[in-house]
């Protein structure tokens, strides 16, 4: 079987996995979700170089406690605060030019305002009006798809000036547009004919996926570079692992999750 093959089938079947259990029920969502959290931990572990034991109780007792029905909002709003944080350090430590080694704390907390505070604040998203909302979900995704999709079509077609060359050398300007447009163009699309919400605020969530999407990407990339790797992990043929896979979403959740408070905040 060809690589080219390989990767789309893997690809194909997170999709349809990410888009049934989304679909289905929110217990399946959060399930869903649980497990890619069970499983970036461990890929995260091994960049960071940690016994993965202590991260994953970690990871599973706060991906629990914070997904219970009686979930305290004030508590909602500091992991928020917590995730802002650690993504401003982590813009800090990709823009770092040498390559220093991270202390054990420092470690851990990217650990877990980096990688399992974001990805439980995305499954708080679709509950963000106390009730399950899964087209949300879904549109979000459909737009980081698109985004990574055409960034890559657009930067290997037409794409000459490099983006970040001394952590992602296949990155380009030229492909970053394109996946910005298309992003755009598809927050339009989904606005207008799949989740009836405003035009202006799709826009502007696709603007947040391109722009907070692409530098998740760049920093997981710098976590690889530091650990010496290419992938995360090897769970998906052609794709690499779930880490891979989430790196968008992980960075962009905490924007998208204020985006939303201060929507419904104004409104």
């Amino acid at each position: 079987m060809s690589t080219t093959l390989t990767r789309a089938l893997s690809g194909a079947v997170y999709v349809l996995l990410l888009i049934g259990a989304t679909l289905y029920s929110p217990y399946s969502f959060l399930l869903l979700f649980g497990i890619l959290l069970l499983f970036s931990i461990v890929e995260f572990c091994k960049l960071l170089h940690l016994k993965p034991m202590f991260p994953i109780i970690i990871g599973m007792v706060a991906f629990i406690l914070f997904n219970l029905n009686n979930t305290i909002k004030t508590n909602e709003i500091l992991l928020l605060i917590a995730a802002l944080l650690v993504s401003t350090r982590a813009l800090l430590f990709l823009f770092e030019k040498h390559n220093k080694k991270l202390d054990q704390s420092s470690k851990y907390v990217f650990l877990i305002g980096y990688l399992i505070i974001p990805i439980i604040i995305f499954t708080k998203i679709p509950f963000i009006s106390n009730e399950y909302h899964p087209k949300i979900i879904i549109s979000l995704l459909v737009i980081i798809w698109m985004n990574d999709t055409f960034a890559y079509l657009v930067g290997r077609s037409i794409g000459k000036k490099k983006l970040f060359e001394r952590i992602s050398p296949k990155k380009t300007i030229e492909g970053f547009i394109g996946g910005l447009i298309f992003s755009i163009l598809t927050g339009l699309f989904l606005a207008r004919f799949y989740i009836s919400e405003s035009i202006t605020q799709w826009i502007l969530i696709a603007l947040i996926i391109s722009g907070f999407g692409t530098l998740g990407d760049l920093i997981e990339s710098k976590f690889k570079r530091n650990a010496g790797v290419k992938d995360s992990g090897s769970i998906m043929p052609g794709h690499g692992g779930f880490l891979d896979r989430l790196d968008s979403i992980i960075f962009v959740a905490p924007i998208v999750y204020l985006f939303y408070q201060i929507l419904y905040y104004v409104s």
